[in-house]
């Protein structure tokens, strides 16, 4: 039986307390913690996936969704609003959406379906997935030698943490860096401007030749010239506003 850690007993006794020894470098104990966190496919994509302890439920970032996902919004579910808070404060709750998650194994992989709940402003790279799916799915994280998690009831097939190498870089900032001599409007959300960046690169040969930075135009330049001598262009002869008839003669006379 697990012990109670809540039994009024619970601070007797310490002078018979088994000490466990540990030889970390003096100062450098941090140094030993890892990341709970595991590479996942969604939606045939490789995904980060961090399992914490700590959060009571499942979220994702909008901002995360915005920049992988373009048409997450077509996956919402119904669902109540509810406060949301962090250690940096409240957190601004949008909707609830569901993603099929595989975790790859080499006996075999294994498909999870939870739900995330959307957060406006969190920072996070990546899916987190909290308490509430590690109870129903009975996820155990062991800190031995080898970090692993275990899901449902078979103990023996482990899922290694750490193990596969996920890419973290930010697609709209690896297109912004293309673009770096362009200037965008600060009022484009993070999705349009990322749209209109795929779309810019998409049609680059249309205005860009070979490996030329994209923001250099070539064969695309347009000459205008300023015709200040007679004859005038026919739109420079129509008055601008209604004149009397003796400003029509001066004005006729003066062109002609």
């Amino acid at each position: 039986m697990p012990q109670d850690t809540a039994n009024k007993n619970l601070c007797k006794h310490n002078q018979d307390a088994q000490k466990f020894l540990v030889t970390p470098t003096r100062g450098m104990a941090y140094i030993h913690g890892r990341a709970t966190k595991i590479a996942v496919c969604i939606e045939n994509a490789k995904h980060p996936l961090i399992i914490d302890s700590q959060a009571h439920c499942s979220i994702v970032a909008r901002n995360y969704l915005d920049n992988h996902f373009p048409h997450w919004e077509k996956q919402l579910l119904p669902t109540k609003a509810k406060n949301f808070k962090s250690a940096s404060g409240k957190m601004t709750y949008i909707v609830t959406i569901i993603k099929e998650i595989i975790i790859p194994h080499r006996k075999g992989n294994i498909r999870l379906n939870p739900e995330f709940v959307v957060l406006d402003d969190a920072h996070i790279q990546g899916f987190l997935l909290g308490t509430d799916y590690q109870r129903m799915y009975v996820i155990d994280i062991y800190n031995s030698k080898n970090r692993n998690i275990t899901i449902g009831t078979n103990k023996e097939k482990k899922y290694l943490l750490y193990i596969y190498q996920i890419s973290t870089h930010d697609p709209l900032e690896e297109l912004m860096n293309e673009f770096r001599e362009g200037q965008f409007s600060t009022t484009l959300t993070s999705k349009q401007k990322l749209s209109l960046l795929k779309m810019l690169r998409k049609n680059k040969p249309a205005f860009a030749i070979g490996e030329e930075p994209l923001g250099k135009i070539t064969g695309h330049d347009i000459e205008l010239y300023l015709n200040v001598e007679r004859p005038y262009p026919p739109m420079l002869r129509r008055p601008a506003y209604p004149e009397s008839l003796e400003t029509r003669k001066e004005i006729e006379r003066l062109i002609n």
